[in-house]
């Protein structure tokens, strides 16, 4: 009965190692993930030039796309771009369609809590797009139509902000080349969006508008990653650091802004 006893004993206390270890934190297999697929996947909104869109043969090329492609090569892995609606962006980076969200995404308080961020690795400036020139100022935008990105972080900032508070309307649109193109026919007035989106839509499309000097923020990009995805967002930053030390960043960068 003794030994009857004592071999219960034992059992319990094995299943009960065994639950203690059940319960441990898993090793974190996203970059081996990543690595036994053999390809990165991207999410990003495919309407957002010069950082990810599609050119004339319906390619989805950008900024970051190169940059992409190069930390790709050195991961060993093969880039697969997929287009998403940037306004379910966390929703699809958390059910696991995508790997991560890499398309100019500015950095908020509200993005840091439901992403793993990457480093900082762009500077980029909030600002109004205007095709008349006599709307100078934040002033003169009173009383105006507003275009603005859905569910951007300037259109947040838009409508927390007095000028967007004084417009007559702010009019939100899935991607700011539709915005753009509005403004062109005079649906709207202004649309607020990113400085390096304006400026290469201006250039590209051979437009005569203005960017307002008068803006409302300065902003970084990061790339999201989801938040137990530690090793996988590890390796891109290092990665994307050794590329700014070797001077490949500074080529990518070169080709699509000149400097």
């Amino acid at each position: 009965m003794r030994k009857l006893l004592a071999c219960i004993v034992l059992a319990a206390f094995f299943v009960g190692c065994n639950e203690q270890k059940s319960d441990a934190p898993k090793a974190d297999e996203s970059l081996n993930k990543v690595k036994a697929a053999g390809e990165f996947v991207l999410g990003l909104d495919d309407s957002f030039p010069p950082m990810g869109f599609r050119d004339k043969d319906n390619n989805i090329v950008g900024f970051d796309i190169d940059l992409a492609t190069e930390v790709c090569a050195r991961l060993g892995v093969k880039l697969r771009t997929q287009p998403i609606s940037w306004d379910a962006k966390e929703q699809e980076l958390n059910t696991g369609k995508i790997d991560c969200i890499w398309n100019g995404m500015s950095v908020d308080s509200a993005r840091a809590a439901a992403m793993n961020l990457s480093d900082p690795y762009l500077k980029n400036r909030m600002i109004f797009s205007v095709k008349d020139k006599a709307l100078a100022n934040l002033a003169a935008l009173a009383g105006k139509k507003i275009a603005v990105q859905n569910g951007s972080t300037a259109q947040k900032l838009l409508e927390a902000s007095e000028a967007g508070k004084a417009a007559k309307e702010i009019v939100p649109f899935d991607d700011n080349q539709t915005a753009m193109m509005d403004l062109d026919k005079g649906g709207v007035d202004a649309v607020f969006l990113d400085e390096i989106v304006a400026k290469y839509w201006i250039v590209t499309n051979a437009k005569d508008f203005v960017v307002m000097e008068e803006g409302l923020s300065d902003e970084v990009y990061a790339i999201g990653f989801r938040k137990q995805d530690q090793a996988l967002r590890d390796a891109v930053n290092e990665t994307i650091k050794a590329m700014q030390a070797d001077g490949k960043f500074a080529e990518i960068s070169a080709k699509w802004f000149g400097k």
